[in-house]
């Protein structure tokens, strides 16, 4: 998965022999399941923990104790909502920048480095046990100069020590803790750490007195191990494409097998999804999954996506009362959850469940993918049209409690439920709230005592709550109580309503305000893929994609400089307000990829040549910033960043694509949409620098789907005639099909300075006055089509004839 894995034993051996430090070795069975999954984005801990409640976890205690009194420290002046929670530790914490390192040079002092988000569970426990206790933070304090970083806020610097942790540990998480050297070579990394020694681990105060010990006796040492970390690096990433692995003519296809037959191993045939819990949505492999289907006419691979969407949308990492997902379930049937939501889950899974419907025309998807549109709307909208990065997982259990649990928020007492259904009886109309609370009980499998199993709550936070989950299905439910199909969808409908209600009357989550460029551009494709399934609300979706469009060219670009800016940050929910850092936080490679993906998604959607020319002159920006022009592919900051030690290049997929496998899927479409080879070559040069990870498809599964288009080539759409209706309608057609190797070229006679790609003008002409359609693949076009209905049976026959 990381090409620095090749320095895994020499890391480890290093901090053996340099650090004497106790070891963490007592794991529980399901710490190990999570570490070999080997995802670096696994949520804000890789480490489960005894069972424990949250709030003697949080005190030491069964009681919280009082807390210590306010005192600000320089993260006051911050916007990141994750530093302003610890602007009030004891921690004389200081933001990532040259006043903490100058500082630890003139003091000789090693830095501490912690590293999460605001929405991050662990972040807050560790928060709550070590960084407000003032005995801690004096230790912090004496030792150290104390830094934090919000890593969606800089992902550059959470990626580089990332890494570092991978490669030492085996595994990952935030809180991520680490000590570097002043010079900000690391040494040490960890994730959360107890007060007390317990769960294997030792205690934070044990871990900073013996590190602090360490530098203040064998210095040199530290410093030379630290040094050679970093050559290690950035040898590692300086290297070059294996020559040898270079993809070769039919190599998509031996690799596209490769990756199919892994997912049929991993596969849960029972429960859908890979592997066991923790379970994440992993769209990257969905989408590919799908795109290898189509490939391969397997019905096997599209069972596997199918039967996967099924058991996400059906769990209770959907949000059944009124929409969104959460970030991950615990559980292997995708029961018991992580409850936080986050912006790029919900973008890319409107896109997955759109490409579902697309494949099915199952109603179903559709209906899952609009339930995430309303949540963003009422719940991570800024009111000029950008989106929030997420809400936490914890929240306060009533009005009048102290310290929030995870879960609160979202799950239910039997009581509960049937009391709100009381009260609200008028609204079930012809049937009692008594029937209906046993028909809904059925349905998302209530029970009296809480349906949540014991081994998946650890802390007690849900002991006799319910999360929803369909283990069933409509039908199930239909024939249990012999009603009809419309009356189960109205009455749930209604339901879920009157608890949603009752639901915003508690004390919501925490709510990140903070408006991130690349996950708005993800945003930004699942909009526009919805818009293409061509359902009532195509004109709502449409108009909240061009708003948010206009928000990010608006405020989150710089057109003199054609630079993207990673963040900005709203205040609350409805307040219009909208700030910037004092010093600006330049776009980073995902940023510009995702946005590019985006904007091709819209011109897609809408046929509007301004969105394309701006995805190319993005497109310019990224290359200039972090193309190696010396051994391909790109890094992810760019050049002579302030403080940043090595360039990465990403080589994995995770709970996002990476910023490579995107642009790789980019240059091959920009290619072929303006008809320039120099794309095309960069995007062959990039494939071929990550052509030696291994297996290719399964690590890399977005960038195995821009192989399959490089060496396959694209399906070229070309729509002639004027614009109006019946050129719209044709265009209609062809958006509708799940094609994901098709681009969509509008021809204006009228108007040939309008197009992108001028040599369609001259080979491309209407037929007897009509509005014609080519379609061709590689430059061979199939016979010009003037009707509608013969297009769709085309489409329908060219790329779907052999559907199981």
């Amino acid at each position: 998965m990381f090409r620095a894995r090749l320095h895994f034993p020499w890391i480890r051996s290093t901090l053996q022999t340099t650090l004497k430090l106790p070891a963490d070795t007592s794991r529980t069975e399901s710490v190990r399941r999570i570490q070999n999954l080997r995802l670096p984005h696994i949520g804000c801990r890789s480490r489960t923990v005894n069972n424990q409640n949250i709030r003697r976890m949080a005190s030491g205690g069964n009681e919280p104790k009082e807390e210590a009194p306010k005192q600000g420290n320089r993260l006051i002046s911050s916007k990141s909502p994750y530093l302003l929670q610890h602007a009030h530790n004891p921690v004389d914490w200081y933001p990532w920048g040259e006043e903490a390192f100058e500082k630890a040079r003139r003091e000789n002092k090693m830095i501490f480095l912690s590293v999460g988000y605001s929405t991050c569970h662990w972040c807050h426990v560790m928060e709550h046990e070590s960084f407000e206790d003032p005995e801690t933070a004096a230790v912090m304090n004496e030792h150290y100069v104390n830094v934090k970083v919000d890593r969606e806020e800089r992902p550059d610097i959470d990626k580089v020590y990332m890494q570092f942790l991978l490669m030492s540990k085996g595994s990952g998480g935030w809180p991520m803790s680490l000590w570097l050297t002043p010079d900000l070579a690391p040494l040490v990394a960890g994730t959360y750490f107890p007060p007390k020694a317990r769960y294997g681990m030792p205690s934070f105060t044990t871990v900073l007195k013996s590190i602090a010990k360490r530098w203040e006796t064998d210095r040199q040492s530290l410093e030379a191990a630290g040094s050679n970390l970093i050559t290690a690096l950035q040898n590692n990433q300086d290297a070059g494409a294996v020559a040898e692995a270079a993809f070769g003519r039919g190599s998509a296809i031996e690799k596209l097998n490769e990756a199919i037959n892994i997912h049929k191993q991993r596969f849960d045939q029972d429960n859908g999804g890979f592997g066991s819990e923790p379970k994440f949505p992993e769209v990257p492999r969905l989408n590919f999954l799908f795109h290898g289907y189509l490939v391969t006419k397997d019905a096997d691979v599209l069972d596997m996506v199918i039967h996967t969407l099924e058991h996400i949308g059906k769990g209770g990492i959907n949000d059944h009362v009124f929409g969104g997902f959460a970030r991950y379930a615990t559980t292997k049937d995708w029961h018991n959850v992580h409850f936080e939501k986050m912006l790029y889950d919900q973008g890319q899974l409107m896109t997955v469940f759109g490409n579902a419907y697309k494949v099915t025309r199952n109603e179903v998807f559709l209906g899952y993918a609009d339930k995430i549109y309303q949540y963003l709307l009422k719940d991570l909208r800024h009111p000029l049209g950008g989106f929030f990065a997420g809400e936490d997982a914890d929240s306060l259990p009533t009005h009048d409690d102290k310290v929030k649990v995870e879960g609160a928020f979202y799950a239910w007492t039997w009581d509960e439920i049937k009391d709100a259904f009381k009260k609200k009886a008028e609204r079930f109309e012809d049937i009692t709230p008594e029937k209906a609370f046993e028909i809904y009980a059925f349905h998302y499998g209530l029970k009296p005592p809480g349906n949540v199993p014991a081994y998946s709550d650890p802390h007690g936070h849900l002991t006799g709550k319910n999360i929803l989950i369909v283990q069933g299905s409509e039908e199930d439910t239909t024939a249990n109580f012999n009603i009809e199909a419309e009356q189960l969808v109205k009455l749930l409908e209604t339901a879920n309503d009157i608890l949603h209600d009752v639901r915003d009357q508690r004390p919501r989550p925490h709510l990140d305000t903070k408006i991130i460029c690349a996950w708005n551009g993800l945003v930004l494709s699942g909009l526009c893929k919805l818009g293409n399934c061509y359902s009532a609300k195509r004109d709502e979706y449409m108009k909240t994609a061009k708003e948010l469009l206009d928000f990010l060219r608006k405020y989150m670009y710089e057109p003199e400089k054609k630079l993207l800016i990673r963040s900005c940050y709203g205040v609350a929910i409805g307040d219009p307000t909208l700030e910037k850092n004092e010093t600006q936080i330049d776009g980073f490679l995902d940023d510009y990829a995702f946005l590019i993906k985006g904007l091709l998604d819209y011109y897609k959607a809408t046929l509007d040549v301004e969105a394309l020319h701006w995805a190319k002159d993005l497109q310019e920006t990224q290359d200039n910033l972090f193309w190696d022009e010396k051994n391909g592919a790109y890094f992810f900051s760019k050049q002579d960043a302030p403080n940043v030690i090595v360039r990465l290049k990403e080589d994995h997929d995770g709970a996002e694509p990476c910023g490579n496998s995107v642009s790789a899927r980019n240059l091959v479409l920009l290619g072929h949409y303006y008809n320039e080879q120099a794309y095309l070559d960069n995007a062959e040069k990039l494939l071929n620098f990550f052509a030696e990870v291994s297996p290719f498809g399964h690590v890399l599964p977005e960038m195995m789907c821009a192989l399959l288009m490089q060496q396959h080539g694209l399906d070229l759409v070309a729509v002639v005639g004027p614009d109006c209706p019946d050129t719209q309608r044709f265009v209609e057609i062809c958006r509708k099909f799940y094609i994901p190797s098709m681009i969509i070229m509008h021809v204006d006679p009228a108007n040939p300075e309008d197009g992108s790609n001028q040599r369609l003008h001259t080979k491309f002409k209407m037929v007897g006055g009509k509005t014609t359609v080519y379609i061709c693949h590689e430059r061979a076009c199939r016979m010009p089509v003037t009707d509608p209905k013969t297009l769709e049976d085309n489409l329908m026959t060219y790329f779907f004839s052999k559907r199981a």
